[in-house]
């Protein structure tokens, strides 16, 4: 918790989007130019299996049995389903150019998918294997957060300096969160990676470029603060007590740790070359 370094761990090239797997005693990778989810034995301390995938694989989620991982396929504008045991793909559908966060919702059913370059989310339905929804949000979504009721579903909209809320229920956007730091320009200020805290309260969205990371009221959809982070701040992760955020910049290759009750950067650390994202258990 202390950001003491501890090991790096070699995987594939151009690792990217990770998430917990087998009780948290592995790591799922993204391995955009490996083509392929590499599997980590956090104890062994390398790569000890990979999941091959179509190419440049960039973000995934797991549905909630962790038997599926849902892959959004850059170069191929699609999102596939694959069976992690026999490492099969299951089904795909196409999107929009670009694709990149994917979300699968708790109870299973459903996969939220982003399109950068239609500006828009994509809801595939995972019984029936198709799309069956699609919202308008801002200018080159990346990433989701959802409520811990499942009510909303925010979304980050790098060029658009904002946040998209969905009401899932009637599929629309019911609310946009504009983010603002004085003295700098609005296309300066780049969201991308974004969590809401398992209480629901709050919600941590890393502000890219503009090198703050933004504090927001789930409740009233209202900033509440700006906190300092570094170069291009790109992903975050919350500690299990939810005290401490960590925020990953990818410019200055290091790790901010913030203590999230006051909203200072408590410490930096070194991280690797351009860092992409960060986990915590």
């Amino acid at each position: 918790n202390d950001g003491t370094f501890i090991k790096n761990i070699p995987t594939c090239k151009r690792p990217r989007h990770m998430a917990w797997a087998n009780a948290g005693t592995q790591i799922m990778v993204a391995c955009g130019d490996n083509d392929q989810i590499g599997v980590v034995d956090v104890t062994a301390g390398k790569q000890v299996d990979a999941l091959p995938t179509a190419e440049s694989p960039e973000i995934f989620a797991l549905s909630p049995d962790k038997k599926t991982a849902y892959v959004s396929i850059e170069e191929g504008s699609q999102m596939v389903a694959y069976d992690i045991a026999s490492k099969k793909p299951i089904f795909s559908v196409k999107t929009g150019a670009e694709p990149e966060g994917v979300l699968a919702t708790p109870d299973g059913k459903l996969v939220y998918v982003t399109s950068e370059v239609t500006n828009s989310v994509h809801i595939v339905d995972v019984a029936t294997r198709k799309q069956v929804g699609m919202v308008k949000v801002g200018k080159r979504p990346r990433r989701f957060a959802l409520t811990p009721d499942g009510s909303e579903l925010w979304v980050s909209n790098e060029l658009s300096a904002s946040v998209s809320i969905i009401d899932t229920a009637n599929r629309s956007v019911k609310h946009t969160v504009e983010f603002e730091i004085p003295g700098m320009r609005k296309n300066d200020i780049s969201p991308v990676g974004m969590l809401i805290s398992q209480n629901g309260k709050t919600a941590w969205v890393a502000l890219g470029r503009a090198n703050h990371v933004a504090e927001v009221d789930v409740a009233t959809h209202t900033v509440r603060r700006v906190i300092l982070a570094g170069k291009r701040a790109w992903g975050v992760g919350l500690g299990g007590d939810g005290s401490r955020l960590y925020v990953v910049n990818g410019l200055s290759d290091d790790l901010t740790i913030v203590d999230a009750a006051s909203g200072k950067a408590v410490k930096t650390v070194p991280a690797g070359r351009v860092p992409h994202s960060v986990i915590t258990n």
